[in-house]
């Protein structure tokens, strides 16, 4: 069985509604393919994390937001007050974590309340001094193991105008600002997997 997650609630779709817009291993770009579907609320809905964790019948929708700053991108170390244990001590590229629901939603969610539910994860998470911009450049599956085949990724680009970018919180150490270049040649193989995915299309975003 899973881990005890207290009764925690996320956001969540079917693993047969992605098989229907076309499943996929990896880093897929095509975002309007996907994108409207997942976050039309009648396809999406929470439910209890300790038996999603379990569950390969649903995918958990993550955003993983990538965060660039004058043309390098944030990566930092998973620290141990990260709430997933699998993914401790990997460096990533992505901020982000599961989508929960709060007083003003109900069962479902739409593309609004997404949205400013991951501004507002971000805003817990890392400290931007200035403003930004953000779009959503891709989605993340990797059925290859027990983490990814539970999980789909809402990839986020967030473009910084401003001074700096640093981390609030413990889960998120190390926190360092790279080229494109420099994230394959030197971090590359200490990146947790949908990192690696994301790295590879890093100087075409």
């Amino acid at each position: 069985m899973g881990k005890d997650y207290k009764g925690e609630q996320i956001l969540v779709i079917t693993r047969e509604l992605l098989d229907s817009l076309g499943s996929f291993q990896g880093i897929n770009t095509d975002v309007e393919q996907y994108l409207p579907s997942i976050l039309d609320p009648k396809n999406n809905f929470f439910m209890d994390r300790a038996a999603a964790e379990d569950d390969p019948s649903h995918k958990q929708l993550i955003p993983y937001v990538l965060i660039r700053h004058n043309g390098k991108f944030v990566h930092y170390s998973r620290g141990k007050a990260g709430g997933e244990a699998r993914l401790h001590a990997k460096r990533s590229l992505g901020i982000g974590g599961h989508i929960n629901p709060e007083d003003k939603r109900e069962d479902h969610l739409g593309y609004d309340t997404y949205m400013a539910g991951v501004e507002r994860e971000i805003a817990e998470e890392v400290l931007i001094d200035g403003s930004y911009s953000q779009r959503i450049i891709g989605l993340l599956n990797d059925d290859s193991n027990e983490v990814g085949k539970v999980h789909l990724g809402v990839v986020h680009l967030f473009d910084v105008n401003g001074n700096s970018v640093q981390s609030n919180e413990d889960a998120i150490a190390d926190l360092q600002l790279s080229s494109p270049t420099a994230i394959k040649s030197d971090h590359y193989q200490q990146l947790e997997t949908w990192s690696q995915f994301c790295a590879d299309i890093l100087e075409s975003i």
